[in-house]
């Protein structure tokens, strides 16, 4: 196993160009799909042609924390929605490696949520950006090495939450209703009300049918809605969808 004294040595001289000059950034991914980090592996990972390394990949907050401090990547793709305290906690145990002046570690949201409340929480926790999962391979690569340079990066619509948030000294008020739900039924919760069919959450979430159908009655239950029409009011009136 190698020194990690001398992989971060190595790492520190290579953040910018490799030695022929070209763009080079080592990335962690974070997120607990492994099918999807496997596409995103497959997709920016192909070093000679991309400039993107994947130096590590994390599944939950602790593997994360563990991953990152050991490699000291430039950029991390981090999850918003993750096991052990979501991509917040990350950004909160992860705090002295951004603030590190000769070698930062930066992160860039990448997530399926476009919710106000995930993207105002990961960019108060110090992420650099945010982009969804629906961001082609070509512009998720431009993203990170802009990241990486220090540029804060966002889906279009998503920068305006960013707007609204800091113009804003008032704080968000409390939702007693929608704080019964976890992370997952949340997600499920939005896309239900935009109109997606379980099949299509399945497919996007990485999850099967049946723990679709799982989640949306447990959100009816602690709603105490009685189906999908009442569901989207729901989400509607509070501007989630």
């Amino acid at each position: 196993m190698s020194d990690p004294t001398e992989t971060n040595a190595t790492a520190a001289g290579e953040q910018a160009a490799d030695g022929a000059g070209r763009r080079h950034v080592r990335v962690v991914l974070v997120d607990d799909h492994r099918m999807f980090r496997t596409g995103v592996q497959a997709e920016i990972g192909r070093t000679e042609q991309t400039g993107v390394e994947v130096v590590g990949e994390a599944a939950d907050v602790d593997q994360a924390v563990t991953v990152i401090t050991a490699t000291r990547p430039e950029v991390v793709l981090l999850d918003v929605h993750l096991p052990g305290g979501g991509g917040v906690e990350v950004l909160r145990r992860c705090a002295a490696l951004m603030a590190d002046a000769e070698q930062p570690v930066r992160f860039l949201a990448l997530s399926v949520s476009d919710a106000a409340e995930d993207v105002i929480g990961v960019i108060r926790g110090g992420a650099r950006g945010y982009v969804t999962k629906t961001i082609t391979g070509s512009d998720l690569i431009d993203s990170i090495f802009r990241v990486q340079e220090g540029d804060a990066v966002f889906s279009p619509r998503l920068a305006g939450f960013v707007l609204d948030a800091f113009a804003s000294t008032d704080a968000p008020p409390v939702d007693e209703d929608l704080d019964r739900l976890t992370q997952r039924e949340r997600e499920v919760l939005r896309l239900i009300a935009r109109g997606y069919a379980y099949k299509e959450i399945a497919k996007q979430l990485f999850i099967s049918v049946k723990t679709v159908e799982s989640h949306v009655s447990a959100v009816l239950r602690k709603l105490q809605l009685s189906n999908r029409h009442e569901l989207t009011r729901w989400a509607t009136a509070r501007r989630l969808v």
